[in-house]
This record gives structure tokens, sequence and C-alpha cells, in this order.
């Protein structure tokens, strides 16, 4: 492993100095950055620890959101009451990240930003993710790999919080050189289609500070009328090749703004199945207006693979895609 320095800064600004002066790396949980060092896909020269800026581990609530430090652990944040009891999707996603020891290390920041864990790129294969101008998954093994969004590249963002935090409208606080800008988070999220070598809108000297929820458990929407509140029902259902840690083969993020039996408004999002989290505007529009009925559930889950292209080794992805809406819907429905 290539000798390294580490800087531990006192503040983001300090940071953010630090990792444009050159070939630096951010460090917070590590557990990510760790495995890309060991396997030659990262050489820094500089270790920018964050974990020594204050005040990037909490959550607290202000005015009209819920502020969390991108520090904050996966496992602070799925036991969390705030979250707990306000943002259920988010809290359950934190809580099947990886084993308990990557959990109680990773965080939120990390979990989001982390690189793809396809075969190819984690192998050093001269693809798209390392430089190259081939994805080796198109004609290769690709039965874990995207049948929405792909090309040029075909992996699926590994993240478990990210489905989550687009289903709940997040905004992400991002500081760089020039500042700080707050991005939508289903803007964060970069497809292969716009820079096949990255997978969101981070530049190399710019770090995700923070993640900013609306309040709930209230979602606030306008009728012709008036405006109304409405209670949030939300859910994270993540499916496996195996029970030991891996990444979702498939997965659902649900949020439902919800007046008695009825849906008011609703965000569903797919992870596991694309490069980006994969949000589905036409089910999210089925369900608005309606009860959540197993029959509606269950034409939303065949919507919600509708245009899916898969690969040669992974079209058992459409029939578990469909099923897992199906029956998170179902079960969100009736809760």
């Amino acid at each position: 492993m290539k000798t390294f320095t580490s800087a531990n800064p006192k503040s983001v600004s300090e940071a953010v100095k630090l990792l444009a002066k050159g070939n630096a790396a951010v460090a917070g949980g590590g557990s990510d950055l760790l495995g890309m060092v060991k396997d030659h896909l990262v050489s820094p020269d500089v270790l920018v620890n964050l974990r020594s800026i204050q005040g990037l581990d909490q959550v607290k609530e202000q005015a009209n959101e819920v502020v969390i430090g991108g520090l904050v652990t996966l496992a602070e944040l799925a036991e969390h009451p705030l979250i707990r009891g306000r943002y259920a999707v988010l809290a359950e996603a934190a809580s099947v990240v990886g084993t308990p020891q990557i959990r109680n290390a990773g965080t939120l920041a990390g979990n989001v930003c982390q690189r793809p864990w396809c075969w190819y790129f984690r192998n050093g294969f001269p693809c798209y993710k390392n430089g190259g101008k081939t994805c080796f998954s198109v004609i290769g093994e690709n039965e874990f790999h995207a049948i929405f969004g792909g090309g040029p590249s075909y992996i699926v963002h590994p993240s478990d919080t990210a489905p989550a935090l687009v289903a709940l409208d997040a905004k992400f606080k991002i500081a760089g050189p020039s500042g700080e800008r707050m991005v939508e988070a289903a803007d964060f999220f970069a497809p292969p289609s716009k820079d096949p070598g990255r997978e969101n809108v981070l530049t190399h000297d710019e770090v995700l500070t923070e993640v900013r929820l609306p309040t709930y458990p209230h979602w606030t929407f306008m009728t012709p009328y008036s405006v109304t509140s409405s209670t949030l029902r939300s859910t994270y259902h993540k499916e496996l090749d195996r029970e030991s840690w891996t990444h979702a083969v498939a997965s659902v993020a649900i949020a439902l703004a919800m007046e008695g039996p009825t849906c008011k408004k609703a965000r569903v999002v797919l992870g596991g199945v694309a490069p980006i989290p994969w949000r589905v505007p036409k089910v999210e529009a089925m369900l608005e207006g309606k009860r959540i009925t197993p029959e509606l559930a269950a034409q939303a889950g065949q919507a919600a693979v509708e245009g899916a292209k898969p690969l040669a080794k992974n079209k058992y992805k459409v029939a578990l895609t469909a099923a897992i809406v199906k029956r998170t819907l179902t079960d969100l429905g009736s809760a």
C-alpha cells in the first residue's frame, strides 16, 4: 500500500482547501475508501479526516427541516428516535446496510457517495469507472447490473440510503472552494450518460456536509381550494442474493402522504437496478388520489418495470422488482 499522510482539519473550509491542493481523499467512516486503497483503485497522498471537524455528526430539528450531519453513522441513524419516528424509510434503509461493524463506522455521507461495487471496476479492469472506454458487463458477468438507465456504463448505485433520501425529497448541502450550495437529492446523482466515470455531482474538492429533510410527520400539499396536511407512511424493502452482508439485488423506498385511507402524494424510488436511485413517476401518479388496494399495488408493480432493458443474465430483476413493489405497497397500504 502506498504511503500517505493524514490531515485533521478543524473546519469544513480547511478540509476543502486541503482537497483543492492535489491528490487528496476524504475519509469519514473510511469503509469504502480503505477497500479502494487496498485494491489500488485510488492512491491518495493525503487523507483528509473529517472526523476532526465538530458538529458534522449531529441530528437536529430547525425551522421547517431536520438536519442530519454527513458524519452521522448508519447505526446512529437507524436508532435515532426522531428518524425512526418520522422517517421510517430512512431508518430502515440505514439498518440494513452491511454488517453491524460497517454500520457502526460507516457514515450517511459515505454511504451516499460510495463508489460502485461492480467486480470489473473493483478488480481494476480498464472500464469507464477506471478511466477506460468499455463496460465489460455488457457482454460479461452482468447478473447484478442495471436494467434501467444503463449505458454506456451499466453499474448499479450501491447505496441503501440514497433511494430513501430521494423518496423523502431531501436536500444535500455541499461545501466547496466557492462556498456552499444546496442540491436536491434527486439531482445529486449523475447517470452514466452524463459522465460514465462519475456517480454524482461532487467535484474532487467538494464535500457533502449535511442532509436536510422537510419536517414530517406532515407533507403539505395544495388542493384547488386549500392547503392540506397529511400523515406520512414510508418504508424500505431490500432483496439480497444471500443472507450475509451484500448490496441490494433490488430494493424500493416508498413514501406516501396519506389523508385517511387515500394517498395524496407518493414517492416510489428503486434501488439496485440502475446507476442512480431510480424514481418511477408513473407509479406515483397511479397511486395519488386513490386507496392503496392489493389490486392497485399489483398494477403499480407492473408499471414500475415498464421500460426495463435487462442484459443477458439479469432478466430476473424485472419480475423481482415488480414483486417487491407490489408487496411493499400492499403492506404499506394496510398499515
